[in-house]
């Protein structure tokens, strides 16, 4: 049996159970906090409810966590260059997840045993000012054989720009907030 890898992903700061169950059950939610410390009772909270309600979880740069908690998987930054997480790899429904910004890191990502790779920024965002665009977003696409996931400025206006890109999916960071909860 093969795993079901979401096609859209949202990442989440703190457990609000409206804004989760406004999504579509069919969207990863990536639990991403760096400024606190992980509060492991949030995140058993936020793995019933995932669970309850038939949806994916995944923990950010914490791999350990993810697989004592039983998690979906683990999100691995692109500032997180350990290649020692393939050998961490705990069970067969376990999904490595991880972002990269340029060709380096997409190598990197695919030594740590990644499955899908979050290509980012596809657009301009309030961080990244230099945004890959979709011609080089595309170039960079066919340097791995891995799912690629667009990331990065996807908004109501340049949402219907995926189609042109080689993406398995998209993720979102604010698209989710400012779209879908209104």
């Amino acid at each position: 049996m093969h795993k079901k890898i979401p096609n859209i992903f949202t990442f989440i700061s703190t457990f609000k159970k409206e804004e989760i169950l406004n999504l579509n059950k069919n969207i990863g939610i990536i639990f991403r906090n760096y400024e606190n410390k992980l509060n492991i009772n949030e995140i058993l909270e936020l793995r019933q409810f995932c669970r309850s309600n038939n949806r994916k979880l995944y923990l950010a740069n914490n791999i350990r966590l993810a697989i004592n908690l039983n998690l979906n998987g683990i999100y691995i930054p692109a500032f997180n260059n350990n290649i020692l997480i393939k050998k961490f790899k705990a069970r067969k429904n376990f999904l490595i997840l991880g972002s990269a910004h340029n060709a380096h890191e997409i190598h990197e990502k695919e030594k740590q045993g990644v499955e899908v790779i979050f290509l980012s920024p596809l657009f301009k965002t309030k961080e990244y000012k230099n945004k890959l665009g979709i011609t080089r977003f595309n170039i960079l696409s066919k340097l791995t054989k891995k799912k690629i996931i667009a990331l990065g400025g996807i908004n109501k206006k340049n949402i219907n720009m995926l189609k042109i890109t080689n993406a398995y999916g998209f993720s979102g960071i604010s698209f989710f907030s400012n779209n879908i909860l209104k």
